[in-house]
């Protein structure tokens, strides 16, 4: 990793220059900080230009992962690289990705907030600023026939989520899909907050959300790339750096 010198012009933040795989990797860890450390569950693909996708392992907790852990599947999720093995769960990856093409990140897992609203079967409202930082759909997936390494249920899930970046898996989990690993921390990261944000103030006996408008506006102020708020993604993984520089490794 380089972090960019100042120089004689101010920057804007300090850019970071990462490789596929410690990307991965930080993605990993700065989402189990926001909730997304449901043990071992858990699953991020990230596509290649040559066609493979970045996976991270079973086995190894988010917050464990180093950049060397990462393994590599083919389109049909056929490891073909690493030294750990990936889950068999990745079926719900590889359909994904069959089906949307624009898909170039991807990241399911069972976070503590986003999980209890999958329960529901109910989308949160938008209580805060946060919150908006992504207002696209949000789909909902209200069957639960079993785990998403059934090549039916993962296709049964895609089909509910449409063309919806963001999706509740009733009783089970979230899914979030991004262009490219710094949306994908945002927008996993916004849902969990909307979920723990909207579930307080319900706790409280309700809340005034957000006008449509005023979210929508936001957001797509915010989610956009490559100006996915720049800096944002960058400042999470360098509080993960400063903890344990080995992730890099």
């Amino acid at each position: 990793m380089a972090v960019q010198s100042v120089g004689t012009t101010p920057l804007r933040f300090p850019e970071m220059h990462l490789s596929p795989e410690q990307e991965v990797a930080l993605l990993a860890r700065t989402l189990f900080n926001e909730g997304y450390d449901d043990h071992l569950s858990g699953h991020i693909t990230y596509k290649q230009p040559d066609g493979t996708f970045l996976v991270n392992p079973w086995g190894l907790a988010w917050d464990e992962l180093c950049a060397s852990d990462i393994a590599r599947m083919d389109a049909q999720g056929r490891q073909v690289d690493g030294r750990w093995l990936i889950t068999p769960a990745i079926t719900l990856h590889v359909v994904l990705h069959e089906q949307r093409h624009d898909a170039g990140v991807v990241v399911h897992n069972h976070p503590r907030w986003g999980t209890i609203w999958a329960d529901a079967h109910r989308v949160p409202p938008i209580y805060d600023q946060t919150s908006a930082m992504y207002s696209g759909e949000i789909a909902v997936y209200n069957e639960y026939d079993g785990p998403v390494n059934d090549r039916s249920n993962a296709s049964g899930a895609i089909r509910a989520l449409g063309s919806a970046n963001a999706a509740l898996l009733a009783n089970h989990g979230v899914m979030v899909i991004a262009d490219d690993i710094s949306q994908a921390y945002i927008r996993a990261m916004v849902l969990e907050w909307r979920c723990r944000q909207a579930w307080h103030v319900e706790a409280l006996g309700g809340g005034v959300p957000m006008t449509d408008k005023t979210a929508r506006d936001f957001g797509d102020l915010i989610d956009s790339v490559p100006n996915a708020f720049d800096g944002f993604f960058e400042a999470m993984c360098r509080r993960v750096i400063r903890k344990d520089p080995g992730v890099l490794d």
